[in-house]
């Protein structure tokens, strides 16, 4: 059994944000100024991941800085050759991590400021 719908064009969009223009163009500009300034504070918030159980640590910031990282003493053997690659496999994958979780805090601080929306919705549906 198939279902039929009646499509009559695109629905209407709001007159609101188009009728009057200041008002759009003064969300946007405080809209970018509360951007401006979470960019500025993502300088200054870490996130910290471990890997291998805790054998390493990144503390890296919002604008994907490392700022530290550290190893457990435990992991290096200077007589065992192969740990030297499972610790460099165990840097890359800690470093990726870090990275990931950085941009995803990045990403949230924006998201809040802008409500989820996108550069169309900003502007009425003007784009």
């Amino acid at each position: 059994m198939s279902s039929r719908r009646s499509f009559r064009g695109k629905p209407k969009k709001s007159k609101s944000a188009v009728s009057n223009p200041n008002a759009m163009m003064a969300q946007v500009q405080r809209m970018q100024e509360e951007m401006a300034l979470a960019q500025q504070a993502l300088e200054h918030e870490y996130v910290e991941v471990t890997a291998g159980g805790g054998a390493i640590a990144i503390t890296i910031s919002g604008h994907q800085r490392v700022k530290s990282i550290t190893i457990n003493p435990d992991l290096i053997d200077p007589e065992d050759p192969d740990m030297l690659e499972d610790l460099q496999d165990l840097l890359v994958a800690a470093i990726n991590s870090a990275v990931e979780q950085s941009q995803v805090m990045a990403a949230e601080r924006m998201e809040s400021i802008s409500g989820g929306m996108g550069m169309n919705d900003l502007l009425g549906g003007l784009m």
